[in-house]
């Protein structure tokens, strides 16, 4: 190995620009349809070779009791099993900087987890290959291979694991509507009614860039049972709308929506309109990503 002493990455949060559910599985699990966008809103991780073991420090602006225990942490765990996984007795510091909000449907622990092992593989020099880091992240959640990829936009189905990156990916303005308010997944899926479908949507993936496509997909099958319990998102939505976005949705299971625009000039008015009137909500101008940050390796002795 290479005297790394560190690596630093910033971890993305998603948006998904549709998300369909297709069937629930004995087991629990649902089988999912989804476009997933990285965007640039991120929590930024620094990975610190240690002689043993996994240790994790959580700072930043959206710490606080729903991020749960160290053991917990999908960071935390990513770096165990990737250190398992490749037999090797070095350890690691984590040092998590979180900006996604949790509970939001953004990703923010899934990309936590993702950055960490394109990261780490990177500070031990790539044991693994792009194909084994994505098993990893399979076992670690559903939406944790698609940040392992580095892709700026994917299409994925099964439980998440199956990807097909967009190449390419387009840069589009997105107004974030971030609530206080925090669904947990689980919440979410309990309350879920998988709709009946005839047959699934039909895409062509070269339109997939084209706002006016995104705009005709956008879908999102937790929004019946999610603003039916909280309709206040509902009416965020609607808000978003009337603000000029092409298409306005739930991200994931919520509470996060987005609002895709034609530019960013027109989501920065969106965002002045919207603060007044939703003092309690943060707005947070940004786009889509072509691909995901790669790790910035830091030599110990540099």
């Amino acid at each position: 190995m290479t005297d790394a002493g560190s690596v630093r990455v910033a971890a993305p949060a998603k948006v998904n620009f549709f998300l369909r559910i297709l069937a629930k599985e004995e087991s629990g699990y649902h089988q999912i349809e989804t476009l997933y966008s990285a965007v640039d809103f991120c929590d930024e991780i620094v990975l610190h070779r240690t002689e043993r073991g996994v240790s994790i420090e959580v700072v930043g602006p959206s710490v606080g009791p729903s991020v749960g225990p160290d053991e917990e942490n999908l960071a935390y765990r990513a770096a165990h099993a990737l250190l398992d996984a490749a037999g090797v007795t070095t350890g690691v510091h984590v040092c998590l900087t979180k900006n996604i909000p949790v509970g939001a449907g953004l990703g923010g622990g899934s990309s936590d987890a993702g950055a960490t092992l394109r990261a780490l593989n990177t500070l031990l020099e790539e044991p693994f290959s792009a194909s084994a880091l994505l098993q990893i992240a399979g076992r670690l959640g559903a939406d944790v291979p698609f940040f392992a990829s580095g892709a700026g936009g994917a299409l994925a189905w099964g439980r998440g694991e199956r990807l097909l990156p967009i190449p390419g990916a387009p840069v589009l303005p997105v107004l974030l509507a971030l609530p206080s308010l925090r669904i947990s997944t689980a919440e979410a899926y309990e309350h879920l009614s998988v709709p009946e479908r005839i047959k699934p949507a039909s895409l062509a993936l070269e339109t997939l860039g084209r706002p006016e496509t995104l705009a005709a997909l956008a879908v999102n099958d937790f929004e019946a049972s999610v603003f039916d319990r909280h309709p206040e998102l509902g009416k965020l939505r609607e808000a978003l709308h009337e603000a000029g976005a092409l298409t306005a949705r739930l991200s994931g299971s919520g509470a996060a929506l987005f609002g895709l625009f034609d530019d960013r000039e027109a989501a920065g008015r969106a965002r002045a309109s919207l603060s007044g009137s939703w003092a309690d909500v943060r707005f947070v101008v940004t786009e889509t990503m072509t691909s995901q940050p790669e790790p910035i390796l830091s030599l110990a002795n540099s």
